[in-house]
């Protein structure tokens, strides 16, 4: 029994199945599969007051929304929690009622992967599985490297040969035994997906795994709690595999459905330009095309989202929206957070930020929205990607007449 799990519905045939039924996707149709909880039980079990009074500040205060049966074996680092900033002067630039931030690039591995990560740690120890495996562009893998590291377990990655060095020295440094794949993220995702089932390691990979989405919507229960149960207007969600932003969907449903929240958020996608398919599937026809990707924002570099169907769904049901965001905005975003509010996000992490500056500057969002932007992972992992926007630093010799033949390098005020 996984705690309070009464059963999985596939994403694509709508079929059920039972607890103990399925182990990753459909097996009808290979489909995604969406875990199904009794709220009844649940509400038993969590309520405004149990979380008033519980001081695990982990995803872990949520184990009665979780697929777990014990808890105890989920890895020391402490995961969630992450902070949600107030930002009124970016809110005051471009005219909407408020502007919040929820910084996961706070998590131990630096990356919003850590929370579906510690997860599968779990469900892997439940299993009784020696070894974990997933596909990775860089965070999931680092994210699975480090908690296996925290709890002795062995972890194989396999990645792009493009992803950013930073993430590349995270799964060397925990002790992964890391695979790179000369190709895309869709060939290593199914490489890994072969080798899983070859040498009978517990697979990770992101929508697969049915439990990585419970995972990752914990972020939303958690923007739910710590703004006092009132969800903002618009949340801008970076899009990739479509997992975390379907994940999100889940969570503020789960607290729609036990009564916690009055109201469900609007969720807005936001794709690069190079690798768009749920954004253009979301705002035209449903049609999910998969196509070459190329964008310099490796974490949703994807050409064949996984779990597109979610993503489609979270953002159709919600009455939000795609956007699309060229490499140039999404590196400009980078430095304009940064300078703006003190919070360095990677390249994927800063995406949500320019898709919020192009709806603003349409005119999309309105003066009396509150809008949340979620940052999915920390600037260090990609600072070559981070100085392309940036500017150079001044190489002077140590004498202050140096700085004076600087013209106009320093203005008061």
């Amino acid at each position: 029994m996984m705690n309070n799990v009464t059963g999985f519905n596939c994403v694509e045939c709508a079929r059920s199945f039972s607890v103990g039924e399925i182990e990753y996707v459909c097996p009808a149709c290979n489909g995604n599969l969406d875990t199904l909880y009794d709220y009844e039980r649940v509400g038993e079990q969590l309520s405004k007051a149990t979380l008033a009074a519980d001081r695990n500040f982990t995803i872990w205060r949520y184990r009665a929304l979780l697929p777990i049966e014990d808890s105890s074996l989920a890895p020391p680092l402490t995961v969630g929690w992450t902070p949600i900033y107030d930002c009124p002067r970016l809110a005051g630039e471009f005219g909407v009622k408020q502007l919040l931030i929820k910084d996961d690039g706070r998590n131990p591995t630096a990356s919003f992967k850590d929370r579906p990560s510690a997860l599968a740690v779990v469900k892997a120890r439940e299993a009784g599985a020696r070894v974990i495996t997933t596909a990775s562009s860089g965070n999931a893998g680092s994210a699975l490297a480090g908690m296996c590291a925290s709890v002795g377990m062995e972890s194989v990655i396999f990645a792009p040969t493009y992803a950013p060095r930073a993430k590349i020295a995270q799964l060397q440094i925990y002790g992964s035994k890391v695979v790179l794949v000369e190709g895309s993220y869709d060939e290593a995702f199914d490489l890994c997906l072969e080798a899983g089932r070859r040498y009978g390691w517990y697979q990770r990979s992101t929508g697969y795994n049915p439990f990585m989405a419970e995972g990752k919507k914990t972020a939303a229960l958690e923007i739910g709690e710590q703004l006092n149960w009132e969800v903002p207007d618009k949340v801008f969600v970076g899009v990739g595999d479509g997992n975390i932003i379907g994940g999100l969907w889940k969570g503020f449903n789960d607290l729609h459905a036990l009564g916690l929240i009055d109201r469900l958020p609007q969720l807005i996608g936001v794709q690069a330009e190079g690798a768009s398919a749920v954004v253009d599937a979301a705002n035209g026809d449903g049609v999910v095309r998969a196509a070459p990707s190329q964008t310099v924002a490796d974490s949703i570099n994807v050409g064949r989202p996984r779990d597109a169907t979610r993503a489609i769904r979270a953002i159709r049901d919600s009455g939000g929206r795609g956007v699309k965001v060229s490499d140039e905005e999404i590196i400009t975003a980078i430095g304009r957070l940064a300078s703006s509010t003190g919070v360095f996000a990677e390249p994927a992490g800063a995406a949500p930020y320019a898709g919020f500056v192009k709806l603003c500057e349409s005119g999309a969002i309105d003066r009396d929205e509150r809008a949340l932007l979620m940052l999915t992972g920390n600037g260090l992992k990609d600072v070559e990607s981070a100085r392309r926007g940036s500017n150079e630093p001044f190489h002077i010799k140590p004498d202050i007449a140096e700085l004076d033949k600087i013209p106009n390098w320093f203005v008061e005020g």
